[in-house]
């Protein structure tokens, strides 16, 4: 597994805040894209899962998580979709291949090599997905797995 330590730069999203089981982020996803391509708004290449908390921690109903896409345009106000600018920040990163059910030692890789090259981890995990479910067989998924990271 290669990891890399790179730049993230700032993006402006537009994202759903979710809970429960994970089964359900496809649904999440295809809610999102309708709701970009009804406001018009141009989609700029980032999707993307941040997950607060995880399966091994809490009951799946508890899973707290957030799926969103990068976006140009005028962004409206709605009460299930918000929009933030997540602002330029350092991770640590390594690409997983293959189904989003195999990604924990990749996870585990990411956590184990910012923790040993003295890095500070100072906010959740994000999961950058490269290409879609519905187009590729799981085998060739790519998912980049991020912490945000400080020296310490």
């Amino acid at each position: 597994m290669d990891i890399i330590e790179k730049k993230f730069e700032e993006a402006t999203v537009v994202y759903i805040e979710c809970k429960g089981s994970y089964l359900k982020i496809p649904d999440y996803m295809q809610e999102l894209g309708m709701w970009v391509m009804d406001k018009g708004l141009e989609m700029t290449g980032l999707v993307y899962g941040t997950y607060y908390n995880s399966p091994e921690e809490v009951p799946e109903e508890e899973l707290i998580y957030e799926i969103g896409f990068s976006v140009a345009g005028n962004i409206p106000e709605d009460e299930k979709i918000k929009s933030k600018t997540i602002a330029k920040h350092m991770v640590v990163a390594a690409i997983h291949k293959g189904p989003y059910t195999e990604v924990g030692p990749v996870i585990m890789g990411v956590a184990e090599y910012a923790i040993s090259n003295g890095y500070n981890i100072v906010g959740p995990i994000t999961e950058v997905y490269f290409n879609d479910p519905n187009e590729v067989d799981e085998s060739e998924l790519l998912t980049e797995v991020q912490f945000p990271v400080m020296k310490k």
